[in-house]
């Protein structure tokens, strides 16, 4: 008999701890609907803005792949490649709110048992943000979101009061979740960038100020490649490109670090993970650094046929994950979340060749 894969998170009662992250692959009733009947047991909307957003004329998003015969990285289509990450300089939801609030209602009535997660974005400048913060929270909420996720995140936004901009102000990350929390009772999930000097800070802000977890990790910062034959950027409009984010494979240690300083920070509070997982083995990791529900995104919009939602992961997630639990005798994830944590420690506690280490300090005479 399959293991019980019914995850506890944040007070919400999850099939499983899986779902699709705020990306393409949650950008309409249509993927959104597939997914839940794919098995998915939430999903996190795209990012849902007060006002409608124009992306740019080109490709939205590259694949890129790496192989052993040529080991460059590169989204050129080459014989006997594996996947080595995207790019994507993607803004939030074009669609207007008022097109997602049939859509959200239409969708948690159809899968009521399934977790529906909003992700929103307003600005930070000032009192009427922080009112937009609001309408838009009170607003999904009504239409029967489970939670929300505030996007704080994303790395290519225009406006300097918006997404990681604004990751490093511990004061608005204050402001924003404390105004949300004021305007609705689901919990607040806060989406941080990977790129804040101040993570720590950051989260700890968040969960002061009523936040129930930090997702991590958001894409990276970064740009795509130059091809050194056509002197072209491997996604560009006119010639020209911008930062965007980094995500999938590439990013999963980095984000295993960032999931691991949050939870070693705060053991009693809760975390989603987020940052290359294709599989059993990553989504492994996250819990055993202490994320508590699992977010994907990469690994299903590459997926051949699957309309990019990840029917055939879902399906493998949940045989793997169910297959471990009852080889190992586990219950649930619980029973080795986190397990990770008392064994990460700082350089100078790590047994060394000799007693006679010192950390690099000059004896004094």
């Amino acid at each position: 008999m399959p293991a019980d894969l019914t995850t506890h998170f944040t007070g919400l009662k999850f099939v499983n701890p899986f779902i699709l992250a705020s990306a393409p692959p949650t950008e309409s009733k249509r993927k959104i609907m597939k997914a839940f009947e794919a098995g998915w047991g939430g999903v996190v909307t795209k990012t849902i803005g007060l006002h409608p957003v124009e992306n740019v004329a080109g490709p939205k998003t590259i694949f890129q792949r790496v192989s052993e015969a040529k080991p460059y990285v590169s989204r050129n289509k080459r014989p006997d490649t594996v996947s080595h990450s995207s790019w994507n300089w993607e803004l939030i939801s074009d669609q207007p709110i008022d097109l997602w609030l049939p859509d959200l209602e239409e969708i948690k009535s159809s899968y009521p048992d399934r977790m529906l997660i909003a992700s929103i974005m307003a600005g930070a400048g000032g009192a009427r943000e922080m009112e937009n913060w609001k309408k838009l929270s009170t607003a999904c909420v009504d239409a029967g979101c489970d939670a929300l996720e505030l996007n704080l995140s994303c790395p290519h936004m225009d406006r300097k009061d918006m997404g990681a901009h604004i990751a490093n102000d511990e004061q608005i990350i204050t402001s924003i979740v404390t105004a949300v929390r004021s305007a609705v009772s689901v919990p607040i999930w806060v989406k941080l960038t990977p790129s804040n000097s101040a993570l720590v800070d950051g989260a700890a802000a968040a969960y002061a100020a009523g936040a129930s977890s930090i997702s991590l990790c958001n894409t990276f910062p970064s740009l795509p490649l130059m091809d050194p034959e056509t002197m072209k950027f491997e996604v560009e409009v006119d010639g020209l490109v911008t930062s965007g984010g980094l995500g999938g494979l590439a990013i999963l240690h980095q984000a295993l670090q960032r999931v691991s300083d949050i939870s070693r920070a705060f053991p009693d509070k809760e975390i989603s993970g987020i940052g290359g997982i294709r599989g059993f083995r990553e989504a492994f990791n996250f819990i055993v650094h202490g994320a508590g529900n699992l977010q994907v995104c990469t690994a299903a919009m590459e997926e051949k046929g699957s309309g990019g939602i990840g029917v055939k992961l879902i399906q493998e997630l949940n045989t793997d994950l169910s297959d471990y639990l009852e080889r190992k005798g586990y219950k649930s994830i619980e029973d080795f979340r986190g397990l990770a944590r008392q064994r990460i420690v700082e350089h100078s506690q790590v047994r060394r060749k000799s007693d006679a280490y010192n950390g690099g300090y000059v004896q004094s005479a």
